[in-house]
C-alpha cells in the first residue's frame, strides 16, 4: 500500500500531520507493507525573496503583528502535544523549489526520510531557512549527504520536472492546500487530522485491498 503525502517543508501542519500519521502506522499491523513517498507541494511557488514569517503572516492575513504572534502560539501548543518543539518566532519564508528538488534527489539514494526530517526539525525547531543552496548543503550534511552532492544537484535542473509534476497531480486531486495525503490514490485525507482518523482510512483501505 502506498501513501503519498504532499507537503511542504515549511508548513507547521505538514510537520504535525507527518507525526500523526506517523503515530497512527505505529499502531497500525501492515506497517511494515506501506510505503510512505514525500510528494512536493509549494506553499509559495512565486516567491522571489526570503522574508521573516511574521511580515509574510501579517500582510496575508491582514493582521497586526501580536494577533500573528497568537496565531504562532496557538499552532506551537498543538505542535507540543505531538512532542514537537516549535520556535516560530524567527523562521524566514521563501521559495521551496531547491528544497523539493533535493529531496527527490534523495529518495534515489535512499535518504528522503532522514532529509525530510532534517528539513522539518531544522526549520520549525531550531529556525534554520531552507531556501540557499547554503541552506540546503548544511541541513544535508547533517545526515551523512556531502556538499559536493548537494550542488551537483541544485546547480542542474535535475528534479524540477518532477516537483512540477506532483504540483500538476496534487491539483488533478483537487488539492488546494497541504498536509495532503492521498492511499493507493484512492482515499485522501485533508490536513493535520486527528490519528484516529488515520488510522480508519488506513483500516479502510487496507480492507479494501
Amino acid at each position: 500500500m502506498i501513501i503519498d503525502v504532499w507537503s511542504d517543508v515549511v508548513c507547521p501542519w505538514c510537520f504535525i500531520g507527518k507525526r500523526r500519521l506517523e503515530k497512527a502506522l505505529g499502531e497500525f499491523g501492515h506497517s511494515e507493507e506501506i510505503v510512505v513517498r514525500h510528494r512536493a507541494f509549494q506553499l509559495q511557488p512565486d516567491a522571489r525573496e526570503t522574508v521573516p514569517t511574521h511580515q509574510l503572516l501579517s500582510e496575508k492575513y491582514r493582521v497586526s503583528p501580536k494577533e500573528v504572534e497568537q496565531m504562532q502560539a496557538n499552532v506551537c501548543a498543538i505542535a507540543d502535544g505531538e512532542g514537537l518543539c516549535y520556535n516560530l518566532s524567527d523562521t524566514l519564508s521563501g521559495n521551496t523549489f531547491d528544497a523539493h528538488r533535493l529531496l527527490h534527489w534523495a529518495e534515489s539514494i535512499e535518504k528522503e526520510k532522514e532529509l525530510l526530517e532534517a528539513m522539518y526539525s531544522g526549520y520549525f525547531e531550531k529556525s534554520l531557512p531552507l531556501f540557499s543552496h547554503q541552506d540546503l548543503i548544511l541541513i544535508a550534511e547533517s545526515v551523512g549527504i556531502t556538499a559536493v552532492d548537494v550542488m551537483n544537484v541544485l546547480d542542474s535542473d535535475q528534479f524540477a520536472a518532477e516537483v512540477l509534476n506532483d504540483r500538476d497531480v496534487a491539483a488533478s486531486l483537487g488539492a488546494t492546500g497541504v498536509p495532503f495525503f492521498v492511499i493507493d490514490m484512492k482515499y485522501g485525507i485533508s490536513g493535520a487530522q486527528p490519528v484516529e482518523v488515520f488510522t480508519q482510512t488506513l483500516e479502510t483501505a487496507w480492507a479494501d485491498r
